[in-house]
């Protein structure tokens, strides 16, 4: 109906349709930023999950009661342990192999050594380093918690220890090993042990302990 001045109806509803008209630039605009959103949160989430992945086997042995952490040994300490090793026979095993510097070393100088290890990262590199320095027929290294591991068919131990474990361990060793073992401990001694020999300095000291020594002393009235 029309009159008035008044406004035809067809013209009432065209100018309200009209207002909720969006225009197609900005729906695209908005649709982008949206998808910007999404990629830059699954990235960030990516991220934090591969952070996690890596860095859990590095930081979980460091929240256990007895921790062993990771500290590469110098080449200095290297040359201790193996002179020490000289004119020794039997398989060496290494008590937290860490990067696999010791065994590496000891498969040079001839033994089958055996490297024991709770993070897998660690494992696999001195896998990977055993097999590019030629010695991984007589390398081995394996993911384990050394508290689950008997020792008792090797004759040369080496073991890079913090002083919270050196006690609980050395009971164990004990228990285990032969009377022809030898223990060599770098950077730290066993608490009641009297090496029989100590080769280098500061953090590369190396206390070597024979078992049949540390045996007949107890066997002592």
């Amino acid at each position: 109906m029309e009159g008035g001045g008044g406004v035809p109806l067809e013209a009432l509803k065209e100018e309200s349709q009209s207002r909720h008209i969006i225009p197609a630039s900005f729906e695209a605009n908005s649709l982008q930023k949206s998808n910007w959103g999404f990629l830059l949160t699954g990235l960030v989430g990516g991220t934090l999950v591969a952070v996690y992945a890596v860095a859990t086997p590095f930081i979980t042995p460091a929240l256990r009661k007895v921790c062993l952490p990771f500290v590469p040994a110098t080449t200095k300490q290297i040359e201790n342990v193996v002179k020490m090793l000289r004119c020794r026979r039997g398989s060496l095993v290494d008590i937290g192999s860490g990067d696999g510097r010791i065994v590496i070393a000891a498969a040079k100088e001839g033994f089958t050594a055996v490297g024991y290890e709770l993070n897998p990262w660690l494992v696999w590199y001195s896998r990977y380093r055993a097999w590019r320095e030629g010695v991984h027929g007589s390398a081995k290294f394996y993911i384990s918690d050394l508290w689950k591991v008997t020792f008792s068919q090797h004759l040369n131990v080496v073991i890079f220890g913090v002083p919270q474990m050196m006690l609980q361990l050395e009971k164990k060793l004990e228990l285990e090993l032969q009377d022809d073992a030898r223990v060599i401990a770098c950077r730290f001694p066993f608490p009641h042990w009297t090496p029989d020999h100590v080769t280098g300095e500061g953090i590369d000291t190396v206390w070597v302990y024979d078992v049949s020594t540390f045996r007949g002393r107890e066997k002592r009235p």
